[in-house]
């Protein structure tokens, strides 16, 4: 046999072997589907929902190292912003599923299953591509690598098939507190965009981005709004009197408001997408303002870092830590510990309006 034939010979048994490999990847999220009201969740946005592909990055924004993972199995830090599992491991779990892989682990592999689902947020990510610019993956680039992964499917499952797994998958977007974040540390002045237009200008971003997934197959969005970011150690330390940062806060309220008003608009130009809208802003204050009153001891100081409320330094191999992860609301100065990630996300999956709107996260997967 010459040359050219051993080569088309060889050609054909890889993508031989490709094309069973995704047929019984597919078998395999087909039968998860049965215990599972969807196939598969598909995860864009931040560090609140990152799982791991900061860790193949060249970039400071990482959380591969303690004391980050000390509460996750194996106390392993796996590049979770987080002392063990974040709100996306706990949205997975109460779907029956397992966390959707990074994106940037599986492209290490030589065949890459994305069809039981793909984590691409990373710490640091905003709604604007100049946030953290260079050290993370925006969310825009998210999308790029999704479209990759969408024509990926349509060309191992053809596209209906591709399609119609999509449109029973979830998407899952936790994106803009980076943004705020930045716009609140630059001390915005009376010659800078007001709250409400920072705010504005985001969700004119946002539209574009949301409705490109949309057009990529997403019909089931679930859509984590920003969280009191003002409230986080960070911002916190930076007052006085240690208070929540008003410009902040109004700025997320704000951006939560843009963002519903954008998801219903959709919505009511497309009869096949559903959403559901979480309004972590309100939920999460509830914990700082009655922390007792939901098993908190300590709302306001993160449990690692350095400094006044251990919001100084971040959390790092050098930091102190406390003791007890379950009562506190932060773990480090701006992410939520492993319980306050569960209690959240209970909330979002079961609760009712006006937290989760119009439906809850288990009322979308059904439909």
């Amino acid at each position: 046999m010459g040359a050219a034939a051993t080569a088309t010979t060889s050609s054909s048994c890889s993508m031989a072997a490709t094309a069973i490999v995704v047929f019984i990847a597919f078998v395999a999220a087909a039968t998860a589907t049965a215990a599972s009201p969807v196939p598969a969740i598909y995860v864009f946005g931040d560090s609140l929902a990152d799982v791991g592909n900061n860790n193949h990055l060249p970039t400071l924004l990482r959380a591969d190292f303690p004391h980050n993972g000390i509460d996750y199995p194996g106390s392993k830090a796996t590049g979770r912003f987080s002392n063990g599992k974040n709100s996306v491991d706990f949205l997975a779990e109460n779907l029956g599923l397992a966390t959707s892989p990074p994106y940037l682990a599986l492209t290490s592999s030589r065949n890459p299953n994305y069809v039981n689902g793909v984590n691409f947020a990373s710490g640091g990510a905003g709604v604007s591509n100049a946030t953290n610019k260079g050290q993370c993956i925006s969310f825009d680039k998210q999308l790029d690598y999704f479209s990759s992964v969408s024509a990926s499917l349509v060309q191992s499952l053809g596209q209906a098939q591709a399609s119609a797994h999509l449109a029973k998958s979830l998407f899952a977007v936790t994106i803009g507190s980076n943004d705020i974040i930045h716009y609140a540390k630059s001390n915005p002045g009376s010659g800078d965009p007001s709250p409400q237009q920072f705010a504005d200008a985001l969700v004119q971003t946002l539209t574009g981005q949301l409705q490109r997934l949309y057009g990529l197959g997403a019909r089931k969005l679930v859509f984590l709004g920003t969280g009191p970011v003002g409230c986080c150690p960070s911002l916190r330390e930076l007052s006085a009197a240690k208070a929540c940062s008003a410009v902040a806060n109004d700025a997320s309220v704000r951006y939560n408001a843009g963002a519903a008003s954008l998801l219903a608009g959709m919505a009511a130009s497309h009869a096949d997408m559903h959403y559901a809208l979480f309004d972590s802003s309100s939920a999460l204050l509830q914990y700082i303002d009655q922390p007792a009153a939901h098993g908190f001891a300590e709302a306001k100081a993160a449990c690692c870092g350095l400094g006044d409320m251990n919001a100084k330094i971040g959390c790092t191999p050098l930091s102190f830590y406390c003791a007890n992860r379950t009562d506190h609301v932060f773990w480090d100065f701006y992410h939520p510990t492993e319980t306050t990630a569960r209690m959240l996300t209970a909330t979002a999956f079961d609760g009712s309006a006006p937290l989760i709107f119009p439906v809850n996260i288990r009322q979308l997967s059904a439909i």
